[in-house]
């Protein structure tokens, strides 16, 4: 299930001498309830990429950074969907409450969307 998204952020950096990971503003992985060293999933809307890697919290405003091998593939500039996904029991979905964060240009959360309410009306 996805317990968490960040639509449409733009890649601030892209260091392919770096280790690897996504390096994700704080303040963003927060609102999308991804915790440090947590598997996303990262996919381009410019050339349809996905990757999957941990994420690493940043301290700085708006960083979404692509870290090795990713930088290839992703450039400061393309915008990205990142997914927090989770395996869970049929009776933990009516817990389950998804979030989606809206960013602006700077990656700035513009709103938070709680989807519990789409998952408790499914019965």
């Amino acid at each position: 299930m996805c317990k968490g998204k960040i639509h449409r952020a733009r890649v601030t950096t892209a260091d392919l001498e770096y280790e690897g990971s996504i390096s994700i503003d704080t303040r963003l992985m927060r609102a999308a309830d991804i915790w440090p060293f947590e598997m996303v999933q990262v996919t381009s809307l410019q050339n349809s990429i996905r990757w999957k890697t941990y994420a690493i919290p940043s301290e700085k405003e708006g960083e979404i950074g692509l870290n090795g091998p990713p930088a290839r593939l992703f450039r400061p500039g393309d915008q990205v969907v990142i997914l927090s996904l989770a395996m869970v029991e049929e009776e933990e979905l009516k817990e389950l409450e998804p979030r989606v964060v809206l960013v602006d240009g700077d990656n700035r959360i513009v709103e938070v969307i709680r989807k519990n309410q789409m998952i408790k009306g499914w019965e």
